[in-house]
């Protein structure tokens, strides 16, 4: 039975090739940076899988995820953004890194052990890099979000996402990341 992380990369690769393929319009300036920041976002979740690995505390933390989208919410209109839509962002940059960390996991298990790599501070020094990641990540959203009603998004962003690709968990987890970020009405 193939890997359906694999599977599912293939498809969607597929899938965005076709799409790109009648697309004239260039690709907007500004996605590129918005979407190597949401990729950076989603690799510091490795780190955060190594502490979580070596505490055993659960990938799950409700308040702490809270605290994040209600942090973000309330930047959004100092970007111009609407606070409703930076929360279901940031909620799926959440569920996105989740992904990574459910994913890491489950292989180190298998594989009975983690890579022996440094193990950064969860506190002292991840969420730090996680918080500052946040703060481009706003900026990177507005200067994206006049574009995100534009026919050409879907398009534009699996093209750019290809770029970005690393390993299907990181690929698997960026689609997670920018499924909400085009805006097409039907």
């Amino acid at each position: 039975m193939p890997n359906p992380l694999k599977l599912m990369f293939l498809i969607t690769s597929l899938t965005s090739l076709s799409a790109c393929a009648g697309t004239d319009t260039p690709v907007p300036a500004a996605l590129a940076p918005f979407l190597a920041t949401i990729a950076e976002r989603l690799s510091v979740a490795d780190q955060v899988a190594l502490t979580k690995w070596d505490s055993g505390k659960p990938i799950q933390d409700s308040p702490r995820e809270v605290q994040v989208i209600a942090a973000a919410a309330k930047l959004a209109p100092t970007y111009k953004l609407n606070p409703e839509e930076v929360s279901q962002f940031l909620a799926a940059q959440i569920e996105a890194n989740k992904l990574v960390q459910y994913a890491l996991l489950a292989k180190w298990t298998a594989a009975g052990s983690a890579p022996t790599t440094a193990r950064p501070d969860l506190v002292g020094q991840i969420r730090p890099q996680l918080d500052q990641l946040q703060t481009r990540l706003l900026q990177n959203y507005a200067a994206f979000a006049p574009y995100r009603q534009d026919p050409h998004c879907p398009a534009w962003l699996n093209q750019q996402r290809q770029r970005q690709a690393t390993d299907s968990i990181h690929d698997l987890a960026l689609i997670r990341a920018t499924g909400e970020l085009c805006v097409i009405q039907k």
